[in-house]
């Protein structure tokens, strides 16, 4: 029997979600609404090249709104969280589209 993901609605920067490790190695950043900021952030958190730290930025901001946490790499999220889940991103500056 699977266990429903944890979700903490209202959160703010403060709040923090378990990760696999402190290492933050981006594998894929997206721009997914083509405004030339990173809208989604996948990262390895421990350093084993799989992806257990799924970041969100749903509003199109630069900001982190939404934090998912894959503690045991099952494919399932184990924690959800409104905000950054206190390892937010180094932003990039916006990328010019020729």
């Amino acid at each position: 029997m699977s266990q429903a993901p944890e979700t903490v609605d209202g959160a703010g920067a403060e709040e923090t979600v378990e990760t696999r490790g402190d290492e933050r190695v981006e594998l894929l950043r997206a721009d997914t609404n083509n405004d030339g900021r990173t809208d989604v952030w996948v990262v390895d958190t421990d350093g084993d090249g799989k992806a257990d730290l799924f970041q969100f930025d749903t509003d199109g901001d630069g900001k982190v709104d939404v934090t998912m946490v894959d503690i045991d790499e099952d494919g399932q999220p184990d924690a959800v969280v409104d905000g950054d889940g206190g390892l937010p991103p180094k932003q990039l500056p916006p990328t010019v589209q020729v």
